[in-house]
């Protein structure tokens, strides 16, 4: 039985992902932010509005994941935020791996000696990993990326589908 041979760069190039997130390897964090806009022109009440078709849905995304990019980013690092405050058990195991890790690395490859209890580090580094590889289990992991996925996705393109474009940028499209 033969195996499938499926083209990955065929599938690549056509949706020219390299060439998308090219743009945020090569800015500086706070270039990145550069172009926050204010809260009150981010959620202006008086531009909310139900959009009357599809292509007018389109139009909206398009304009304001391009214009409000920043602002849309700072909502899904806090929605990331408010996801590990509400999952205890996976904060906690992050901090408890953090800081293991620290620590360890503390040690600068010697064995910790406790009175008569020896423990070199490949086996302080096993037994971190284990404990912290069961919490990791048990903390659900999947269901908080997969919240998070959808809270944002929900959120951000809600947002950009129901705000509309400016008056001036509203015409600067139709011709006269």
């Amino acid at each position: 039985m033969s195996r499938i041979q499926i083209p990955l760069d065929l599938i690549t190039s056509r949706l020219n992902i390299g060439d998308r997130f090219s743009g945020f390897r090569n800015t500086s964090l706070s270039s990145r932010f550069a172009n926050l806009r204010p809260i009150g022109e981010f959620l202006d009440v008086k531009r909310f509005s139900k959009p009357a078709n599809f292509a007018e849905v389109q139009s909206r995304v398009n304009y304001n994941l391009s214009t409000f990019s920043s602002n849309y980013t700072v909502v899904a690092l806090l929605l990331s935020i408010y996801a590990l405050i509400t999952n205890t058990r996976l904060l906690f195991d992050i901090i408890l791996l953090s800081g293991g890790l620290w620590l360890l690395g503390r040690l600068n490859g010697q064995d910790l000696t406790i009175g008569t209890f020896t423990a070199t580090s490949s086996q302080l580094y096993t037994g971190l990993f284990c404990v912290c590889g069961f919490i990791f289990l048990i903390a659900s992991p999947f269901t908080t990326v997969l919240w998070f996925i959808g809270a944002s996705g929900v959120v951000i393109l809600g947002h950009a589908a129901m705000l509309d474009k400016p008056i001036d940028e509203a015409f600067s499209g139709e011709a006269v």
